[in-house]
């Protein structure tokens, strides 16, 4: 997708997909040294919001750190059942691009008024009721976003929390910025086979496969926005346990960073036998169609995500879909009032 091609230029999401990379080329990953020194205090980190404001930032985030092997309890769950937990203890951080989502407002409060003192807010929208209950509250700089289909803020989200990760490891990710965003502008821009996407876009039912870390089940959520396609998300290895029973030839599967080893039991069952269209999303070459994408130590979700965006928007516009404007899908999931 590219903004000189008639095909994509009237899209309000794709201008907003491809100004991500300009977003990481200009994040500032020292801004998040207090934030960092919170958690560094507790040694517990508790990432909520709801949609794509929690499912990649907050598991890409806890992926992540797990592979750094640092000593840091992480979690993340939605507001509403983070509020049955004890929080007191941790350091809590609600991402709402609205600043306005009813659930994470409502955590958030309850937690102030009990005397919580570690509370951190990330949002896209100055003046809104997730500053009045956080004690440290990030404004992202992306901007607006005029799509239903929430981009830029969601990687920017991503970004904060990485940069409290590369605070508490003490490294800095600033020499990286302009080699990932130079490589998210290509991923981006890049055309995908027109077989491959036809055969996506022919596919009643489209299944997402892949590791915990909020890729994989961020663009399954981005398929029903995008594509307007029924979708699911297989995590890790499921996809090899069971749920070949119920699919159907015709329907399409996207590994992203598929485990070597399964490809070739994936490939038996899942496309031989089930008759499933397989794609995959890697920075090595696999047995299926692979979207092949460059690694950066560190960054490797980030563009594995935005790879995951070129797919679907061509395979929208492949169907005709107005990307900009879902039927019923809005901007702001659940609005807090009062």
């Amino acid at each position: 997708m590219n903004l000189n091609d008639a095909k994509y230029k009237n899209f309000a999401l794709v201008k907003e997909m491809l100004e991500t990379a300009e977003v990481v080329a200009n994040f500032d990953f020292k801004q998040m040294k207090p934030v960092a020194d919170m958690v560094r205090g507790t040694g517990r980190i508790f990432l909520t919001g709801e949609g794509s404001s929690r499912i990649f930032p907050a598991k890409s985030f806890i992926y992540n750190a797990m592979k750094s092997g640092l000593a840091l309890t992480a979690a993340t769950e939605g507001s509403f059942q983070a509020a049955e937990y004890d929080l007191m203890n941790w350091t809590v951080c609600g991402a709402s691009n609205s600043g306005q989502t009813k659930e994470i407002v409502g955590l958030l409060k309850n937690l102030q008024d009990k005397g919580h003192k570690r509370l951190v807010g990330v949002t896209a929208n100055a003046g809104t009721k997730i500053f009045d209950v956080t004690n440290e509250t990030i404004l992202l700089s992306c901007g607006k976003e005029d799509a239903v289909a929430a981009t830029k803020s969601v990687v920017e989200q991503g970004l904060v929390y990485h940069a409290v990760l590369a605070n508490l490891l003490g490294c800095c990710c600033c020499e990286k910025k302009a080699e990932v965003a130079k490589a998210m502008t290509e991923i981006m821009e890049a055309e995908i086979d027109p077989a491959v996407i036809e055969k996506l876009a022919a596919a009643p039912v489209m299944y997402f496969a892949g590791r915990n870390n909020g890729v994989a089940e961020e663009l399954t959520l981005k398929t029903n926005e995008i594509t307007r396609k029924k979708s699911d998300y297989l995590e890790g290895t499921y996809l090899l346990h069971g749920v070949e029973e119920i699919m159907r030839a015709g329907e399409a599967c996207v590994l992203v960073d598929p485990f070597p080893s399964e490809c070739e039991k994936i490939k038996e069952l899942i496309e031989g036998r089930a008759g499933v269209t397989v794609v995959a999303i890697s920075s090595e070459d696999t047995i299926f169609p692979t979207i092949k994408i460059p690694s950066i130590c560190g960054f490797d979700t980030f563009l594995q995500l935005v790879a995951g965006w070129n797919l679907l928007v061509q395979t929208g516009v492949a169907l005709g879909v107005d990307l900009d404007k879902p039927e019923r899908a809005r901007k702001i999931g659940n609005e807090f009032v009062g």
